[in-house]
């Protein structure tokens, strides 16, 4: 029978856990060092609209649709891109159509019409309640008083998104131009 004795040094222990500890912790300082100031200027790009445009989806429709009818004049100019159905009413002209999501507005399942007033020549085309996709331009525009208006470059039609309804502007809303 053979017995294994040999004895730990108890200091060269807590040295080479120690020495350890920072290696990882100064690992750790560099890595994220370099991510925070390398990593957060290649990576503006995804931050950016793409060509200028700017893509609106259900979690900030309601609150980027407040701003823009609360502050007509920043949003002009802007390019948006964004999914609703084809909604008119009445007294709309011929060309003029509510690219439309529906908004809820109480725990009981209540909602109404929200959406942006847009222009399209060929608007005729698609029926009511056609969800498309639609890019374009916001002007200044009046429809019982000033509104904005999406003069439309593009209109695709598209399947419903799997989230049809929008929230109510949240408590986040700050009502600026910088959400374009």
């Amino acid at each position: 029978m053979f017995v294994f004795n040999f004895k730990v040094n108890g200091s060269k222990v807590f040295k080479i856990f120690f020495t350890c500890m920072t290696l990882v912790l100064i690992f750790l300082v560099v890595f994220v060092t370099y991510k925070v100031f390398y990593g957060a200027k290649n990576n503006t790009k995804a931050c950016m609209p793409q060509n200028d445009v700017f893509v609106i989806d259900s979690k900030n429709y309601s609150n980027i649709l407040k701003a823009a009818h609360e502050n007509i004049d920043d949003y002009v100019g802007k390019k948006i891109n964004f999914t609703g159905y084809v909604y008119r009413v009445i007294d709309l002209e011929d060309n003029q159509f509510v690219l439309a999501r529906n908004m809820y507005i109480s725990d009981k399942l209540e909602y109404v019409i929200v959406g942006f007033l847009c222009e399209y020549d060929d608007i005729k085309d698609f029926k009511d309640g056609t969800w498309v996709n639609v890019t374009g331009e916001i002007v200044k525009g009046d429809y019982h008083g000033d509104m904005p208006i999406v003069m439309v470059t593009e209109i695709n039609k598209c399947d419903a998104p799997k989230e049809e309804f929008v929230l109510p502007p949240d408590n986040s809303y700050i009502p600026t131009s910088t959400w374009l």
